[in-house]
């Protein structure tokens, strides 16, 4: 009986379901440090919150093995991030460049944290005018 509720445990763990890893031969261990720091660096255009290493999408699968071959054909980090965001626009980049484009994920959340903070501050200050002037 032990052992069956065992292996309906294990069989119900994370492991039992992972996914396969990507293994990739790389020639040198620079292209291979190259290529992971790359795949930190780019964000899956499906899951959106991952990057190229973390997702287990279809597409992000596909992206490592482009990274992969762009490394070992001797392409620079800067030219293969070019030609992803040639490729899916500047939303790949965890960090976009600064430009009028990008200028609202850049200052969009500051500028919307500021407006909430000075609400909340003005009705706070309303709120003790206006207990002030009852009390009087």
């Amino acid at each position: 009986m032990k052992t069956l509720i065992i292996m309906l445990l294990l069989s119900c763990s994370p492991w039992a379901w992972a996914d396969l890893v990507d293994t990739y031969h790389f020639s040198s261990s620079q292209n291979q440090q190259q290529a992971v720091a790359l795949a930190k660096e780019l964000r899956c255009p499906q899951c959106q919150n991952q990057n190229l290493l973390e997702s287990t999408s279809p597409i992000a699968q596909d992206l490592r093995l482009e990274v992969y071959r762009l490394v070992e054909t001797g392409h620079s980090s800067e030219e293969i991030k070019a030609l992803m965001t040639q490729r899916y626009g500047d939303f790949v980049l965890y960090r976009p460049p600064l430009r009028s484009a990008t200028w609202l994920l850049w200052f969009g959340p500051g500028v919307l944290l500021c407006c909430v903070l000075g609400g909340l501050l003005l009705r706070i200050h309303r709120r003790s005018l206006s207990a002030s002037r009852g009390s009087r």
